[in-house]
């Protein structure tokens, strides 16, 4: 078997992704979003950056011809090339593996020439990968790891201090001591996951599985085994705790005493999870009998309400659209507001227009969907110095829907986002595959191609987050008031 490094990375974010990869039918799959081509594609220019900074050699071989990378990189070294730009790294199982016949593949995006000794002469190589991630996530150290493991092999001297190039270049030096034995150790899971009959248990992410192109195939399996992940709230700790206690189903779980194991896992945490599997079960909604005083009817209203809704993209940190749908149940109309920088530097620009439309409609309640908006309105306000006297009054006006639903019902939904409950409502957007990732990309396009119709179609898929909002806000307004009420008497 030929383990690759792209198998290893796969493993560590999930190991039922790195079967599948192996033996999974690609037609099953989803197809890939642009959101992923784009990432990729900044990480290229990433790289295409520090490319600048070496002079560098690509090695030349038939694609997909390991043997011919390899040879034709180990030339390069030989040679002392200064940089060596995705070269090809073969390996065998004798250092890393109980089984000698696993062979190792490793693609660094550098191999970097470095005074020392090697098998060449005075010079050796150390790995570097060049990663779009603001943080060294441990599947980026894990690989890299491997990647100084195949080169120590190559060179004949150890590699001491492979580095990996975060975001704004940010250098982090992977610490291969600590990284070594759990590389082994991972090596050793992959062999006994590749041997298996069958595919891993299993289990839904929301955040994990969102970009992964197994997610559908996946779920249509988790839903007929009604598995306890689509439950929300159930991390992968918790559905080992519920393991233990014996509850591998809904029914089970819907009966859970919340003290039968308190060490284990909390009173109110069994209480959340025990409700939320009544609700899937009966497919309704239930009020949460403990839910916090702050959540309790009645749902702040006005007769001028505002819904808010941001399209973003945070690793820039910038935030292109602030959509505002305002309600005017005196007159009857709604009428939606879209402040688009349609160049990232209008960015100021929108944000003063945001705030005097708020100022417009003094004491009206803005209703948005968890706290990224309030938290990127705090950010703004001091980014752009805006008086310390507007924004208090502006903030304790913010209602986050988000949290009024999940502290106070139960819903029969696999999650809580915003689209998962409006479509529940039997909201449609207008443009079925939109998506916040899309509008991202959507942006990027429109700054590149000038495409009118994509900046549209932002507008669109922001309007229709905002009025989402609002029919959400119309539901659970209606469901609190009705579920608080006291039952009528009856006739005896």
């Amino acid at each position: 078997m030929l383990l690759t490094d792209d198998l290893l990375l796969a493993y560590k974010r999930c190991d039922r992704r790195f079967f599948l990869n192996l033996w999974g039918d690609r037609r099953q799959q989803d197809p890939e979003r642009e959101f992923i081509q784009k990432l990729r594609q900044e990480n290229q220019q990433q790289i295409n950056d520090l490319l600048t900074n070496y002079d560098w050699v690509r090695p030349e071989y038939p694609r997909g011809d390991w043997a011919a990378g390899a040879a034709v990189t180990a030339a390069l070294m030989a040679a002392g090339a200064s940089c060596v730009y995705r070269g090809v790294l073969l390996g065998t199982g004798k250092a890393l593996s109980a089984d000698a016949t696993l062979e190792f593949l490793g693609r660094p995006t550098f191999l970097v020439k470095q005074p020392g000794r090697s098998r060449w002469g005075d010079w050796s190589y150390q790995p570097v990968n060049v990663k779009l991630g603001k943080r060294p996530k441990p599947e980026y150290k894990l690989v890299t790891t491997l990647h100084a493991e195949l080169l120590e092999q190559l060179q004949g001297a150890p590699v001491v201090s492979p580095e990996l190039v975060l975001r704004e270049q940010q250098v982090y030096r992977v610490d291969l001591a600590n990284w070594q034995p759990r590389l082994r150790a991972a090596i050793a899971e992959c062999e006994q996951v590749r041997a298996a009959a069958t595919a891993p248990e299993v289990f839904i992410s929301r955040q994990r599985c969102s970009l992964c192109q197994w997610l559908s195939y996946c779920q249509t399996e988790a839903r007929a085994q009604q598995h306890l992940s689509l439950v929300p709230g159930i991390t992968p700790s918790r559905y080992r705790d519920l393991q233990t206690l014996g509850v591998d189903n809904l029914a089970a779980l819907a009966q859970l005493d919340p003290w039968q194991d308190a060490e284990r896992i909390a009173p109110e945490i069994v209480s959340q999870l025990r409700s939320q599997a009544r609700a899937l079960l009966q497919a309704q909604p239930l009020l949460l009998a403990d839910r916090p005083l702050a959540y309790h009817p009645p749902l702040p209203s006005a007769a001028i309400e505002l819904y808010f809704d941001i399209e973003a993209e945070p690793d820039r940190n910038l935030d292109f659209l602030l959509g505002v749908l305002v309600v005017n149940h005196r007159t009857g109309t709604e009428r939606f507001h879209a402040f688009l920088a349609e160049d990232p530097s209008e960015e100021p620009l929108i944000w003063q227009q945001f705030l005097a439309l708020l100022l417009r409609y003094p004491g009206a309640p803005v209703f948005h969907f968890a706290a990224y908006e309030v938290d990127t309105v705090k950010r703004l306000a001091a980014l752009y110095k805006t008086a310390h006297a507007v924004l208090p009054e502006s903030l304790d006006r913010f209602v986050d829907i988000h949290a009024w639903v999940t502290q106070s019902v139960a819903m029969p939904v696999e999650n809580y986002s915003l689209k998962t409950l409006a479509k529940w409502l039997g909201f449609a957007w207008r443009d079925a595959d939109a998506s916040g990732d899309q509008t991202v990309c959507w942006y990027d396009r429109w700054l590149r191609q000038g495409d009118r119709q994509l900046l549209n179609a932002i507008v669109r898929y922001n309007e229709d987050d905002c009025r989402a909002t609002y029919r959400l806000k119309q539901w659970l307004g209606d469901f609190l008031a009705s579920a608080s009420e006291p039952p009528l008497a009856v006739n005896s």
